[in-house]
């Protein structure tokens, strides 16, 4: 084949290849923004002109090609090649006034909605959620929001990961490393960004999840191990909103391994999680009073072990 006739025919592919580059840049250019509530997308601008496939969700971003009259903007989805006509009204950009704060409300209203549904609608509210939360950042960085918004938006995708590591059989497996692990990565993002924060305390904490043993077998291995790793995060965070949380499942854990180092015959270090589970639960008594919930948690089970009464197990009340 002659060199004349290689450079004709790859000509076409080098004009696709421009125009899509093209289309590209233009998009790009052009004014962005993101729909806080689901809109149909028109042919033209009129509500009897023909849909173009389903409803744009809410949390999607699009780049305005054009403005009409009547309140309507020719608008390109950034994530598909599609175009065509919406009403601008559903629309917030970086330059809406209060925008942060109407991107992050329909963000916690989606969410709250996608708490209470299930399936499919519940699945599409969370996507919502998921991306309006991430806009708030990405379109007003400077908002005293966007750190939280940045951490709500990983997650629900972390909740969205566990549920469905948690349904596969491997979940059960003792050793957490031979199951599937929750991507870490935007919880990385959030500590990395918002260094010495709550927000990046309360990401740290996410990683417990894929440190924690399916089942623990009876055996002492797995909660003596998962007890030192809840206190070290406490020490470690000690003014994170979780950290009386940690504290309590380390206490529990202690409290459980009174019991199970009986059945191992290790009467030894039954008495020494005894102590170690009363401390726990003294800690989140004297230290973290404010935190009601986990403080009067804390006075019961620490009630039960300074009693002797049995956490876990089938063990008799003697």
């Amino acid at each position: 084949m002659s060199e004349q006739h290689m450079r004709r025919n790859s000509l076409p592919s080098m004009l696709a290849a421009l125009f899509c580059l093209l289309a590209a840049a233009s998009a790009l250019a052009a004014d962005r923004a993101v729909l806080v509530h689901e809109a149909p997308i028109y042919l033209s601008p009129d509500v009897h002109s023909e849909t173009l496939g389903a409803p744009l969700e809410a949390g999607i971003e699009v780049a305005i090609l054009e403005k009409a009259a009547g309140g309507w903007a020719k608008v390109e989805p950034i994530e598909k090649s599609a175009t065509g006509w919406i009403l601008d009204k559903v629309l917030v950009g970086a330059g809406t006034p209060g925008g942060d704060q109407i991107l992050f409300g329909a963000a916690f209203d989606a969410e709250d909605r996608a708490s209470r549904l299930r399936g499919a609608r519940g699945e599409a509210q969370a996507r919502a959620a998921l991306r309006l939360y991430r806009m708030t950042t990405e379109y007003f960085p400077k908002s005293p929001l966007a750190g939280e918004a940045f951490y709500r938006s990983a997650d629900i995708r972390w909740q969205v990961d566990r549920e469905d590591v948690m349904t596969r059989a491997s979940a059960k497996m003792r050793d957490p490393a031979l199951r599937a692990q929750i991507d870490e990565e935007l919880m990385h993002q959030v500590i990395k960004k918002y260094p010495h924060t709550k927000w990046a305390d309360l990401a740290a904490y996410h990683f417990i999840d894929n440190k924690l043993c399916g089942d623990w077998e009876g055996q002492s291995k797995c909660p003596d191990k998962e007890a030192e790793i809840y206190e070290r995060y406490a020490d470690e965070h000690p003014q994170s909103p979780v950290a009386p949380e940690a504290l309590y499942h380390a206490a529990t854990r202690r409290a459980a391994l009174i019991e199970i180092y009986k059945t191992e015959e290790n009467p030894k270090k039954s008495e020494e999680s005894r102590k170690r589970a009363s401390a726990d639960a003294e800690r989140i008594v004297s230290q973290y009073a404010q935190a009601t919930d986990w403080a009067a948690r804390a006075r019961a089970l620490g009630f039960l072990v300074d009693q002797g009464v049995p956490t876990y197990g089938n063990a008799p009340l003697e």
